[in-house]
């Protein structure tokens, strides 16, 4: 159980610019860190007050190791929290198990973001979105074919992902956000802009960008060892992330 005292953050700003930086360890409530990649509780708090109300219907349709529940959790959002890896929902149900005087209702369900046909048009508040970054890091075995982080290819990668945006905007409300936090990466040692790509394709599904905002990368992985490889082969490491936060009009 998450003690009483680190139900929230010692302490927090609401972020007004563009770009962000989060290098601190988070230590409230049950956000943990040992799970590789997971996102920055900061930046789904940052989300959370600046784009729903107390009471609002959100949407994560990966929801990985579970910091947007215990955001939604701890903020009064109710959250349908999906992930095509039954291990994530496992992880997600764990972490929410922590004590907190809130009504919102958290529905886990181990589901496909491609497929939100449980879902009715229009009835989203906010969407939060964290894909995998292709097959950068796996988050699955193969035998989850229809895992994202199984694609190796970037181009049939952004294609899935304009299935998803389809979706995305089928469900939510008109008028609403959907932020989308997304990397780029490298193939043959040449700069890969999938943020971008991924980008085209939300607003190829008709939505619109309200903001581009860069989260600056901090504690890679193996960081000295790419740092000397940055130095003998001549490319930059890749130290930022694109948060797009797309509305539906």
């Amino acid at each position: 159980m998450a003690k009483e005292k680190l139900l929230n953050p010692e302490s927090f700003e609401l972020e007004t610019s563009t770009v962000r930086s989060f290098s601190r360890r988070w230590n409230w409530a049950t956000h943990n860190s040992k799970y590789r990649w997971n996102r920055s509780p900061e930046v789904v708090r940052n989300l959370i007050l600046r784009y729903s109300k107390e009471w609002d219907l959100l949407l994560d349709p990966m929801v990985w190791w579970g910091t947007t529940a215990i955001e939604a959790k701890l903020l009064d959002r109710d959250l349908i929290a999906c992930d095509i890896n039954p291990n994530a929902i496992k992880i997600t149900r764990k972490v929410l198990d922590f004590e907190y005087k809130s009504k919102s209702k958290i529905d886990l369900k181990l589901k496909d973001a491609r497929v939100l046909n449980f879902i009715k048009n229009d009835s989203i508040d906010f969407i939060l979105n964290h894909p995998p970054y292709a097959n950068i890091i796996k988050y699955s075995e193969w035998e989850i074919k229809k895992d994202l982080s199984n694609i190796h290819d970037i181009d049939k990668f952004c294609d899935e992902m304009e299935i998803i945006a389809k979706e995305f905007y089928r469900v939510l409300k008109k008028g609403k956000y959907c932020a989308i936090l997304i990397w780029d990466t490298r193939r043959n040692k040449m700069y890969q802009p999938m943020a971008f790509k991924v980008m085209e394709k939300f607003i190829k599904a008709w939505f619109e960008l309200k903001e581009d905002i860069v989260k600056i990368q901090h504690n890679c992985k193996a960081t000295g060892f790419w740092v000397k490889k940055s130095k003998e082969a001549n490319f930059l490491l890749i130290m930022h992330e694109h948060l797009f936060i797309f509305q539906k009009l």
